[in-house]
């Protein structure tokens, strides 16, 4: 067995055993990972291979029963000694493939390029809305738990302005109560913004079937190849649209992670039993707007970004379409793209098979 195919294997085997829900994209994205890298780097040993976060991914995904390892096993060995393979294969196929469509479609160069052109120009319209409203929930939130913590500050500075004995015991409840707003406001941050994605991609739905509609009465005698394009161009700004559900649902828990110290710290103090204890968690209290403010400023601002990256994003992937149907041009070095989407295909059908099993 080559080198490859042995550290995707060596990876698998390193797996326990397989929890009930992972997912067929999960182990897509580790196998695709998995082909990257080696394509990449032929030289990388097993042994690096086993150190590696990729193999660490594995893990992470796999604990418990070993079902699905004897079954996955055999099946990613199968799957890698097609890849090459199948990756020299597509790439000729794709080539001829994109010949074909830009000699159907070179008489209507100009017709083309408006139709796309108008189609770029409805996919922008489509997609700011939902950019002006990502930061418009983001801005929301992040107001909402400054003005909480506002309150908070108050109540807290009320009490410290109390001249009561025992003031560790009355103030030891704020701590928890800090720490529950913390993590109600990121939860719900993080519930509002799940659906942004699938929004996304249904908007890339729309486009993309309407590019379609479009330019089919141009292709009479290639729509199949119109079709392949077609669906490389949805899978790849999809899988751009999940990448921002990832980077958001990571900005979200980032966020609890930064903004957990301060309910921390105000435990710390009361546990010290410093003589200045008044002191101390006053001048806590009085910094504490600003600390908080200048993380949630942060946050918006990238989740905000990240928005607005990833409309870029799309609307250049429509642009490289365009430059693609265009005569004599285009690369077939994004069969890739379609590699991909045939890997994730064959996994989905193999989980898929393995559920029907267990029915």
């Amino acid at each position: 067995m080559e080198l490859k195919a042995a550290a995707l294997v060596f990876g698998l085997l390193a797996i326990a055993g397989a929890q009930a829900d992972v997912s067929a994209d999960q182990v897509a994205d580790v196998v695709w990972k998995y082909f990257t890298q080696l394509g990449s780097n032929a030289k990388e040993t097993v042994d690096q291979l086993q150190q590696s976060d990729i193999s660490q991914q594995f893990n992470s995904l796999f604990q418990g029963a070993g079902g699905l390892q004897r079954q996955l096993i055999p099946f990613a060995t199968d799957l890698h000694a097609r890849l090459a393979e199948d990756s020299r294969r597509l790439k000729e196929q794709i080539r001829q493939e994109l010949q074909q469509l830009q000699a159907q479609l070179s008489p209507f160069a100009d017709d083309i390029h408006q139709q796309i052109s108008r189609n770029i120009q409805e996919l922008q319209t489509k997609l700011s809305p939902y950019a002006e409203e990502l930061g418009k929930k983001v801005e929301k939130n992040t107001a909402d738990l400054q003005q909480q913590l506002v309150v908070f500050r108050q109540q807290l500075q009320a009490k410290l302005d109390e001249n009561i004995g025992n003031l560790r015991t009355s103030v030891a409840p704020y701590a928890d109560e800090l720490q529950q707003q913390i993590s109600q406001k990121v939860e719900d941050t993080k519930m509002q913004l799940a659906p942004y994605a699938d929004e996304i991609k249904a908007k890339v739905d729309e486009s993309v079937e309407e590019l379609h509609r479009s330019l089919s009465p141009y292709a009479q005698e290639a729509q199949q190849q119109l079709t392949r394009q077609l669906e490389g161009l949805s899978f790849q700004m999809k899988k751009s649209a999940e990448e921002l559900r990832s980077q958001l649902l990571e900005q979200t828990e980032e966020l609890r992670l930064r903004l957990s110290p301060y309910a921390k710290e105000l435990q710390e103090k009361l546990e010290e039993g410093r003589a200045d204890l008044r002191e101390s968690l006053t001048l806590y209290a009085q910094g504490l707007d600003s600390k908080v403010g200048e993380q949630m400023e942060e946050f918006r601002q990238t989740v905000t970004l990240y928005g607005q990256n990833l409309n870029r994003l799309l609307v250049q992937n429509m642009e490289e379409m365009r430059q693609k149907l265009e005569p004599h041009t285009g690369s077939v070095e994004d069969h890739l793209v379609f590699l991909e989407k045939d890997v994730r295909d064959r996994l989905n059908s193999f989980f898929d098979s393995l559920k029907q099993l267990g029915n």
